[in-house]
Order: structure tokens, then sequence, then C-alpha cells
């Protein structure tokens, strides 16, 4: 039954993402053959015009009501895996902390305690500390969907104190909650690519590079060499594809329709107070936290785990696509 459960709630998820796709989608198409329409026939511009913004409006509305009530059966499906968790006696609440930058390293050892916590019939919710710039794009994704799998069998509240930004945001996306320190920074929305161009510096320490390579393409991205025209709309492609993956995320987890994500979406960070109600749910200490996922559960006094972290020697070394604030980006950065 529960296998059958998880097969339902994997369809759903899938569907959502690619509902909101197909919508943008349909409207692109939509608008530029009504456009097109509009151009060969000018006396009647007017009326295309309105029916542009009939057709946006109409499919809109229609895609949001159908991501809504796929989201009411998501957390429908949700309420019946987390049934019965919280009674017994020694009921345990898990502190798992993201501390610093992520990275490879960082997802192998999160991941591995999300999967202990999940497969622990005593711990009934989880306290998500995070005080995380981001870091790179695959191991926060990876990290992000381990979270909803936990997130479907036990809530998850996020609690930052100091900083939940880009990457680290983007995983507090995952929980049911996000509490914050007052002054703790919290979104940077938003991709960053970093490239390496050394071509110059080799050729003045008398540095060639002899490169064989299978394809045009192979070595795109390599220190050794500028990019080409090309390759940069390729990348461009691709960190958007990312910030766009990025904005889904928080409309999702944190109910917001997409219009209002995107004010968000233009890398800057903000103090919790300022973004309440919105970026986060409401500003308190880690004992508030604590509360708040109790309340949730409705328990008092539940036993408080706090798994240990795993400090990483985090560097950026090669051009990579990142989750994370340019100031923090430069302190990595390879010297």
């Amino acid at each position: 039954m529960e296998r059958e459960v998880w097969k339902y709630l994997s369809f759903i998820l899938m569907l959502l993402l690619a509902l909101a796709a197909v919508g943008n989608v349909l409207l692109y198409i939509n608008n530029n053959e009504l456009q097109r329409a509009i151009q060969e026939r000018a006396n009647i511009t007017v009326i295309y015009n309105e029916t542009v913004r009939e057709i946006e409006s109409n499919a809109t509305l229609a895609l949001q009501a159908k991501i809504d009530e796929l989201q009411r059966e998501l957390e429908y499906i949700k309420s019946q895996l987390r049934a019965n968790k919280t009674e017994k006696s020694n009921a345990t609440i898990a502190i798992l902390p993201v501390v610093g930058p992520i990275d490879e390293s960082t997802a192998v050892t999160t991941i591995s305690k999300i999967r202990q916590i999940r497969k622990d019939d005593n711990v009934v919710g989880v306290i998500l500390w995070i005080e995380s710039p981001g870091g790179y794009v695959g191991p926060v994704i990876t990290i992000y969907k381990e979270l909803r799998k936990l997130s479907y069998e036990k809530p998850i509240v996020v609690y930052t104190g100091g900083l939940a930004a880009s990457g680290g945001y983007f995983l507090a996306c995952a929980a049911d909650k996000i509490i914050a320190d007052p002054l703790a920074e919290v979104g940077s929305i938003g991709v960053i690519y970093v490239h390496y161009n050394l071509e110059q510096n080799y050729a003045q320490n008398g540095i060639k590079v002899n490169v064989f390579k299978t394809g045009k393409y192979k070595d795109m991205g390599a220190e050794w060499r500028d990019l080409t025209d090309e390759e940069r709309e390729m990348i461009k492609n691709e960190i958007n594809t990312y910030f766009e993956y990025f904005l889904q995320v928080v409309s999702e987890g944190r109910k917001l329709d997409m219009n209002t994500t995107r004010q968000y979406g233009d890398g800057r960070v903000w103090f919790a107070s300022e973004v309440k109600g919105t970026l986060v749910d409401e500003t308190g200490d880690l004992d508030y936290a604590i509360t708040v996922l109790e309340n949730m559960l409705g328990i008092k006094s539940a036993n408080v785990v706090l798994y240990d972290t795993q400090k990483i020697d985090f560097g950026i070394y090669e051009s990579s696509s990142l989750y994370m604030p340019s100031n923090y980006v430069v302190s990595y950065i390879r010297r």
C-alpha cells in the first residue's frame, strides 16, 4: 500500500513540474502566434491584443487551478503518511544542521543522515538548522529532493540564526515552515556561473596546453581558454534553466504565485524581519522553532537530538554553476 502511495506521490510531483513548464511554453506560443496575426491583419490589432490578454489570463487561471488541486492532493497524501507517528511516548525531534557551503561531500553526509532519520520510528519531526550561503547546483538539488521525501513522512521546520542564502534558502523551501532570527539573512534567489580564463596567465608563464578532444564543446569552460560567443549563449541557457527551477521550488514551497516569486528573484538577500509572511513564516530563535514543530505535532517536551556536522574544505576549483551569492563566491575561489 505504501509503495503505491509513493508511486502516486512521485507522479503528482512530476505532473506539477510538467504543468508549470508546459504552461509557460503554451503562453509563449499563444502570444507569438497571435502577435503574428496582428502583424498580418493590422486592421484588427486592438481585438487581437485583447484576445491575447484573455487567452493568457484563462490559461494561467486554468493552470493555477490544476496546480492547486494537485498540491491539495499532495498535502492529503502527506497527512496519511505522517498519521499515527506522534503517538509514541518517546517521541523525538531531530535537529539536522546544514552548516557552511554545500558541495558533494556535504550532500553525501547530509543525505546519509536524512535517510537515517527517515528509518528511525522514534523521530517524529525535524528541525533543519541552516547556516549556509549555498553552493554547487547539483548537490543542493540532490539534498533538496531527499528533504522532500522526508517531509512526506515527517514534518520539517527550518531554522536559521544567521544565513540561509541561495542554495541554503533553496533547501529551506522543502520545509513546512521557516523560522528565522529577525536579523538573519535569507533569499539570494538566483544562479551564478564562474569561469576561470587563465589563457593570458599561461602565455605569460610560458605554459602551453595541448588539447585532444572528441567534440568542439568537450573543453567548454576550461581555464586555458576563453569562451566562444556560442558557448556563452549555451551557458546562459543553462543557468536560466537552473534559475527557473529555483523559482518553481520557491513558489511551491512558500505557496507563492510565480509573479510574486519573481519579485524576489533578483539575487539579493533580506533580513528575515523584512520578508516575514513571504520568504519566512515567523521570526524567533531555535527554541521557538522547536515549539512551532511541537505544536504542529501536537506534543509537548519531546526529546531533542542534535546531529553533528562535518567540516568541509570548500573551494571553487573549476568553471561551475552555483546557487551562491557573488560575495561568497569570491571568498572560495581557488588561490
